[in-house]
C-alpha cells in the first residue's frame, strides 16, 4: 500500500464513523489497533484518546497533536465515504488531522526500527477539541507528566486557502471564546394589569441592544472581535408579562484586554436591567480556550520545514477568530506553533467551510502535513 492509498483509506473509514467529544470510543480503538500493529507503546489517560511514543537517538522530545472528534452536523455530500452516523459528521477536518499523524506516526516507526529516529517523539491522539476542551484534560490528567516535551506541533485544514498553501502567525492565530448567559427574573402578571408585573421582555430588549452596541462603542475599531447573541427567549403565555427569560452567546477575541471590556460591560447592563425595569438579572461566564498563541523561537524550524515541503508559506496579519483548544498546550505545556493548510481545490468542488455539511478535501494533503512532521523532527533545533 502506498502513502496515498494509506491516507485514502484511513481517512475515509474514520470519516464514515464520526464520533463526538468524549464519546469517541471507536475511533479510540481503530487507532490503538493501528498502534499495536507497529507495536508502538501508548497509554489511554482519558476514557477516549490515545497518547503513543516512540523513543529515538536525540535527547529532544518533541510532540504532535491530532484531535479525533466530530460534529453534531448531518453531512450533505454525496460520496461513497460519507457519515454513517445520522447528525454527526466531521466537518472540521479531524479525520484529516488524524490520518496524517498516523502516516507520520508510521514513517517515525519505519526510522525507529532501522535505528534513524533522530529525536524522542510523543504523539497525541486528542479527544475533545470541539467541546470539553480535551487538550487541557489531558495536561490535567497527567498525561504528559512523564515526558519532557521541548515544542508541541500541530496543524488544521483551511479550505479558504489553497492547496498548496501553509498559513502561519507568530503569537495570537486563534482567538479566546468565552461564553456568555443571561438569567432574568421579573414578575408575572395578566397582561389587562400589565403595569402590575416587571416584564423580562423589556428587559430581555434592552440588554439585546445594549450589547450589540457593545464593539461599536467599546472596542477599538480597528481590532477584530466578535459579541454573538446566539440565543434569546422570554415569557410564559400569550396573555401575561413575561416573569423570566434568558440569552446566551459568544465572545471572540484575541486582546485579553478586549474580553475584559466586553465582560465588565455585560456586567453592567444586567445591574442597569435592575435599576430599569425592577428585573433580577445575572450574567455568567463560561471561559472557554485561549488564544492559540505561537511561539515566535519555533518560527524559522517551522517555515523552514513547510518550504522543504514544497509549501507555500503564507503569512496571515490578523488572527482567525474562531477558538482552538491547542491553545492549551502553547499556555501549559511547551512551546507551540500551529499552521493552517490549505485544502482549497475549486476544480473538485473542495470550497466549503469548516462547520459545514459540505466539507471535503483531497486526501494527497495529509502526505503534505506528514512531510511538515517529519521535516520538523529531522531538523529540530533547541530553541
Amino acid at each position: 500500500m502506498n502513502e496515498l492509498e494509506f491516507v485514502t483509506q484511513h481517512r475515509r473509514h474514520l470519516h464514515q464513523h464520526p464520533e463526538l467529544s468524549l464519546q469517541e470510543f471507536e475511533t479510540t480503538e481503530y487507532i490503538k489497533q493501528f498502534l499495536d500493529d507497529l507495536n508502538i507503546t501508548y497509554d489511554c489517560p482519558l476514557e477516549t484518546g490515545v497518547i503513543a511514543y516512540l523513543e529515538g537517538n536525540g535527547s529532544h522530545t518533541l510532540a504532535f497533536r491530532a484531535d479525533i472528534d466530530a460534529l453534531p452536523i448531518f453531512e450533505e455530500n454525496e460520496v461513497p465515504y460519507r457519515s454513517q452516523t445520522d447528525n454527526v459528521m466531521h466537518a472540521c477536518g479531524h479525520d484529516g488531522h488524524t490520518t496524517a499523524l498516523m502516516l507520520f506516526v508510521k514513517r517515525c516507526k519505519d526510522l525507529a526500527d532501522k535505528g534513524e529516529l533522530p529525536q524522542n517523539v510523543v504523539f497525541i491522539f486528542q479527544p475533545a477539541e470541539e467541546t470539553g476542551g480535551g487538550a487541557n484534560r489531558l495536561i490535567k490528567a497527567g498525561a504528559f507528566d512523564k515526558y519532557p516535551i521541548e515544542a508541541v506541533f500541530g496543524i488544521h485544514v483551511n479550505p479558504f486557502t489553497d492547496e498548496g498553501g501553509a498559513v502561519i502567525r507568530d503569537e495570537e492565530i486563534t482567538a479566546s471564546a468565552t461564553e456568555y448567559r443571561f438569567y432574568f427574573n421579573g414578575l408575572s402578571s395578566h397582561v389587562a394589569d400589565k403595569e402590575q408585573g416587571h416584564s423580562c421582555g423589556e428587559a430581555l430588549q434592552h440588554a439585546l441592544i445594549q450589547i450589540a452596541q457593545i464593539q461599536q462603542f467599546h472596542l477599538n475599531g480597528l481590532k477584530r472581535n466578535i459579541v454573538h447573541i446566539g440565543h434569546f427567549e422570554a415569557g410564559e403565555a400569550i396573555n401575561t408579562v413575561p416573569s423570566n427569560g434568558y440569552l446566551e452567546g459568544t465572545i471572540r477575541t484575541y486582546d485579553i484586554d478586549d474580553l475584559t471590556t466586553v465582560k465588565q460591560q455585560m456586567i453592567k447592563i444586567a445591574e442597569s436591567v435592575k435599576l430599569l425595569f425592577n428585573v433580577d438579572c445575572e450574567v455568567k461566564f463560561a471561559e472557554g480556550y485561549p488564544p492559540t498563541m505561537n511561539s515566535p523561537k519555533l518560527r524559522a524550524q517551522v517555515e523552514q520545514a513547510l518550504t522543504e515541503a514544497d509549501l507555500k508559506v503564507i503569512d496571515k496579519p490578523t488572527p482567525f477568530l474562531f477558538g482552538e483548544d491547542f491553545s492549551f498546550y502553547g499556555q501549559q505545556l511547551a512551546p507551540a506553533y500551529f499552521v493552517f493548510m490549505g485544502t482549497r481545490n475549486k476544480d473538485k468542488g473542495f470550497v466549503t467551510g469548516l462547520h459545514t455539511s459540505h466539507l471535503n478535501f483531497d486526501e494527497h494533503v495529509l502526505i503534505d502535513v506528514a512531510n511538515y512532521y517529519e521535516n520538523i523532527l529531522k531538523n529540530y533545533k533547541e530553541v
